[in-house]
């Protein structure tokens, strides 16, 4: 049986799969230095983790969507109504205080988190019978809730999602102990299983086991393991978006003809591959300037108009991109136009 690449072998092993495993590597590596980092450097680790990836993971899902016109075509209903909708959630749950509207859009948020490592997992599963796909979905799922609910149970960490106390908390070392013991189970569970079939068939589905090892790696150590903010963010950030960032890419527009592109095949090769960069972080900016220049005020110094009067509007208006891609990612990949023989 072949491999089942979404692009190419060497591609998909770069930037899809080998994020979580080299962030991982780069914490247990470099501590000490990771904390003067965070220490000296908090404007450069906002820029690169936040705005650069982060943010502009956002963005890329313009290139399946608002920027394709027979796409934008085919679900315009979807794509005008979806971000005037989450406009209007984002007022009303902001009328009931900012820290509602910001628990409520961390718990979102978590959820497309864990929905995009399941996303993954089931696009390198495609070829597989689905007979046993529960399976595969209960140990992705094994590998990102249960690091949430040692988050909700046990003592504030020393980061957050979004804002502090966005989550609700219940201290319990024994809900840990038993969740944790469940957790290990699932796991040897997993890495069993996989030793027997992949010895018994002679075949191992690489892609498919690189995203749930990474998936637990990077949500364990992010998490539970460590409690630092930084290596928080690290793991969380660059192992969610930097492969989101590439599947966009690789199969929305390096894998597509030059006649099936249209406009869009100024973004193909190389030099395309820059613009494509370049425009996500240009977007990225602009946006996260906003927000500092609006709300936040804690990055880039030089103003002091005061905007709280407007923040049941600004803070809204500014999360509609990131609200509507946590909601359009659950339409967009439903049918996916990744083929089943690759």
């Amino acid at each position: 049986m072949q491999q089942p690449w979404i692009h190419k072998a060497k591609t998909d092993s770069i930037f899809i799969l080998s994020p979580s495993f080299l962030v991982v590597a780069i914490v247990f590596l470099f501590q000490k230095q990771l904390q003067q980092i965070e220490t000296r450097y908090s404007f450069y680790t906002w820029l690169f983790l936040i705005v650069f990836i982060d943010v502009a993971h956002v963005y890329a899902t313009l290139f399946k969507t608002y920027f394709v016109a027979n796409e934008f075509q085919k679900r315009k209903k979807l794509l005008i109504g979806l971000p005037i909708l989450c406009f209007l959630i984002g007022i009303v749950l902001f009328s009931f205080g900012s820290k509602v509207f910001w628990s409520v859009m961390a718990y979102i948020a978590v959820f497309h988190f864990i929905r995009q490592q399941y996303g993954f997992m089931r696009l390198y599963a495609r070829n597989e019978s689905k007979k046993w796909a529960w399976i595969d979905n209960l140990i992705i799922y094994t590998a990102t809730i249960y690091p949430m609910l040692y988050w909700f149970l046990s003592s504030p960490r020393e980061f957050n999602w979004f804002v502090e106390n966005e989550f609700l908390h219940f201290e319990s070392p024994f809900l840990i102990m038993v969740l944790s013991w469940i957790y290990g189970c699932i796991l040897l569970f997993y890495v069993v299983r996989t030793s027997y079939f992949g010895v018994k068939n002679n075949y191992i589905n690489i892609p498919k086991n690189a995203i749930l090892l990474g998936t637990i790696l990077s949500w364990f150590f992010g998490i539970v393991y460590f409690n630092n903010d930084l290596i928080f963010t690290l793991l969380n950030v660059v192992s969610h978006g930097i492969p989101y960032i590439a599947l966009i890419y690789l199969n929305e527009i390096d894998k597509k003809t030059t006649k099936e592109l249209h406009s869009l095949y100024y973004f193909k090769h190389f030099k395309g591959l820059l613009l494509f960069i370049v425009v996500l972080l240009l977007i990225a900016f602009s946006e996260e300037y906003l927000w500092e220049i609006l709300v936040w005020k804690e990055q880039l110094s030089g103003t002091t108009e005061d905007f709280s009067n407007w923040y049941f509007l600004i803070v809204p208006l500014l999360t509609v991109p990131q609200f509507t891609h946590y909601l359009l990612d659950g339409f967009i990949w439903k049918k996916n136009n990744i083929s089943k023989s690759e």
